[in-house]
């Protein structure tokens, strides 16, 4: 995303938020959806892991 996309999406999504929101709540938001937008870049470029995968490595968290 080009950086005038970026400032206009970020424009947008503080707009939706509550009046009452603070600077914590907003960066909280911006950095949420940088990691998504991040996330899901990677999985269309290939770098995502299976389902099975996932559950294999959670196994060992799961005991």
């Amino acid at each position: 995303m080009d950086n005038t996309n970026i400032k206009e999406s970020v424009k947008e999504l503080i707009d939706r938020l509550p009046d009452d929101s603070n600077y914590e709540d907003i960066i909280a938001e911006i950095y949420f959806k940088q990691q998504v937008e991040e996330g899901l870049t990677e999985l269309d470029d290939g770098k995502g892991i299976s389902h099975e995968e996932v559950k294999k490595r959670l196994e060992k968290w799961l005991k």
